[in-house]
């Protein structure tokens, strides 16, 4: 969600692909800039040939449990990175003693941390137009490379076989495919009808996409290989809903929408055909985690300043973590044995840590100004699809 990031309606983009259109969100007043050309230069880190993609049955998490660390990230300091998207920097906190360790510049408005495919490198997802892009950080270090100019890096996943990065350009209603060996854009399809492109996932055999329309009530369903639209969706719940994260759960079988406006979680089928419920959770639920067994998942509510358990056998809520004192739990994930959940304040310029037996607050740590998609590395896992930490 970005609230702040932008207040302009952006016109008059040249594209790559897709057909140009002139609607403009209303809540945005700035002229759309031309896009410039990628910066041309040496990939940031090599992928590993013959890494798995496949599903596993039963669940797609399967290989993120607790501490199924692969074997090169086994060595990569533990440390919680925290872009904060109006002081334009990263907090790095130490989570043996919530302790802020280092800052760095994250690039013009970061937004996400976002593991790479190969779980190789860290990227910060920097959004600001015209100056946006991509800040490295090596997580064996922790420290960061140099920045790359990519156009409105709002987010960032990447394709099942691991080949392209899917930036989102959120301003522009677009996905941007990037050949990651050299970092060359090599497709764009724009979406005019997809007004704040936002949040996506798979279904479990990747063969489609799912993702947000943040500022137009509504979802859409791509195929993954040729990216044809399948099928729209107006969410149902109320006239200006605002879907945030999107996730598939561990089982496979369901889709699940955060909806700010809402204030809850949509359900659709395993390949989004259909619509199939909504949970209510609370004020602004915004972000989508799910607990190392598979059983769990964890809704932020960022206006409610809690936190609502589902149990995902049955859809149903089990309990709510209220975080004493208030506050705005925004984007974050599972510490790699599952045993605590960090997530940033975005109002509140901190990161909370809940122990997720029982929803204690553990710390609440001050970073810098509007902070936002963080990531607690390293994570268990085979291979990153993007966001924080969507890794199967």
């Amino acid at each position: 969600m970005t609230t702040w990031r932008r207040s302009g309606a952006l016109a008059g983009v040249v594209l790559l692909l897709g057909a140009a259109c002139t609607t403009a969100d209303a809540d945005r007043q700035r002229p759309r800039p031309t896009p410039s050309k990628t910066t041309a230069g040496a990939p940031f880190g090599p992928l590993v040939a013959g890494m798995p993609t496949y599903p596993t049955p039963g669940n797609v998490y399967a290989g993120a449990g607790p501490n199924m660390l692969a074997e090169p990230v086994r060595g990569d300091k533990t440390l919680v990175y925290v872009p904060n998207t109006k002081s334009n920097d990263v907090s790095v906190i130490d989570p043996n003693t919530y302790q802020v360790v280092d800052t760095f510049p994250g690039g013009p408005e970061p937004q996400h941390v976002v593991p790479s495919y190969d779980l190789r490198t860290l990227y910060v997802a920097s959004s600001k137009i015209p100056d946006g892009g991509l800040v490295p950080v090596d997580p064996r270090t922790g420290k960061p490379g140099a920045f790359r100019k990519l156009e409105d890096v709002y987010n960032l996943y990447f394709t099942p076989d691991g080949k392209q990065g899917i930036v989102v350009a959120e301003a522009y209603q677009r996905l941007d495919f990037y050949d990651l060996a050299n970092w060359q854009r090599v497709r764009s399809v724009r979406f005019p009808e997809c007004k704040g492109v936002n949040h996506m996932d798979y279904s479990a055999d990747g063969k489609i996409m799912m993702f947000s329309c943040e500022f137009a009530n509504r979802m859409l369903v791509l195929d993954t290989v040729s990216l044809r639209k399948l099928r729209e969706f107006t969410l149902t719940e109320t006239a200006d809903g605002m879907p945030q994260d999107t996730r598939l759960t561990p089982d496979g079988q369901h889709f699940l929408v955060a909806d700010m406006h809402a204030n809850g979680v949509y359900v659709f089928d395993a390949q989004a055909t259909r619509q199939t419920g909504f949970v209510p959770t609370g004020k602004g639920a915004h972000g989508i985690y799910f607990s190392r067994d598979g059983k769990l998942a964890y809704v932020t509510n960022r206006d409610a300043g809690s936190i609502t358990v589902l149990d995902l056998a049955s859809l149903k809520p089990t309990t709510t973590w209220k975080i004493p004192g208030g506050g705005s739990p925004d984007m974050g994930g599972l510490s790699a044995d599952g045993s605590t959940l960090w997530l940033s304040g975005r109002y509140h310029n901190e990161v909370y840590v809940l122990r997720t037996g029982d929803g204690k607050l553990l710390a609440r740590i001050p970073v810098g100004n509007g902070p936002h998609g963080l990531t607690i590395w390293p994570q268990p896992g085979r291979y990153s699809l993007g966001h924080t930490a969507n890794i199967r």
